[in-house]
């Protein structure tokens, strides 16, 4: 049975203009030379290339959860065959009684979406890829100039650890969604995305509650973050002209779509296109879609 053709990413959507340099340069960024690799086209990708993507990321919120919840990552039963290392992480002595369950309920929710991945990608479901959270964490601090940046030290540095990758993974869900042909998928998809938007609203208000210093410390990794992607504005801080700002959303009140590409720009923290590794995957991620 033939399916359906992909719908094709809008303009907006598959800019990829270089405007970052130095951002990367002031960050202390090197990079290898990749090769030439060329990022799948909408219409050669399966949904199973798409979920494969997905669980790379799932993976790393999982393992970032984790390891603040328990001071360990995932079992041995849910990398697959030959997984690739993590570096960094530890227990978080969490001060306030609801965050330090809200990071319990994060820890939850993300393994199960590992799992999920696993379960329904079968033989086709991607180990574990390396994850350097030291690096990464410090490429971005620097970037964002927070000096001495550690997400693991305390509440609100977790808080923003996580707002990094909550953020990105909704727009990523939501960039996604346009490309995926199985209802199954596509529901599944959803259903995901709104739960790392639960996620998402709940880390924010509760940095911006925190007072000025949190919110001054998110909007600077939300700036950090957006110039990675490319010259599109697609990223919001939790403070704009002076008010909360819990819900990033285009005029139109939906979240902003970021394509995989945008999405491989922020979490290798590279301003090239054709780059496979870097930031938090220092040996890139597992599948298809793995090229900026």
């Amino acid at each position: 049975m033939t399916s359906a053709p992909i719908p094709k990413l809008s303009r907006r959507e598959s800019l990829h203009a270089l405007a970052v340099a130095g951002l990367c340069s002031s960050a202390g960024l090197h990079w290898p030379t990749p090769a030439l690799a060329q990022a799948a086209s909408p219409s050669d990708l399966k949904d199973e290339d798409i979920f494969q993507f997905a669980l790379n990321l799932e993976y790393m919120e999982a393992e970032y959860y984790l390891r603040a919840t328990t001071g360990k990552g995932i079992d041995a039963a849910d990398l697959g065959s030959d997984p690739g290392s993590v570096k960094g992480g530890r227990k978080v002595s969490f001060q306030d009684k609801a965050i330090g369950e809200f990071a319990d309920e994060l820890a939850e929710n993300e393994l199960a979406h590992v799992r999920f991945y696993r379960k329904t990608l079968g033989s086709q479901a991607v180990d574990r890829p390396a994850i350097d959270f030291e690096a990464g964490f410090a490429a971005v601090a620097k970037a964002a100039g927070l000096p001495d940046f550690d997400p693991f030290a305390n509440d609100m540095n977790f808080l923003l650890g996580g707002m990094l990758f909550e953020d990105v993974g909704v727009t990523g869900y939501a960039g996604a969604a346009p490309l995926l042909q199985k209802k199954e998928f596509v529901e599944a998809a959803a259903a995901i995305l709104a739960v790392e938007a639960y996620h998402m609203g709940m880390a924010r208000s509760q940095l911006y509650q925190m007072g000025d210093k949190a919110q001054k410390a998110a909007n600077a990794v939300s700036v950090a973050r957006d110039k990675l992607d490319g010259p599109a504005d697609k990223d919001q801080g939790i403070e704009r002209n002076g008010k909360a700002n819990f819900v990033p959303a285009t005029p139109d009140g939906m979240v902003f779509r970021r394509t995989p590409q945008e999405v491989l720009r922020i979490v290798y923290l590279t301003d090239k296109a054709g780059v496979d590794s870097g930031g938090f995957y220092p040996k890139g991620m597992n599948g298809t879609l793995k090229s900026t």
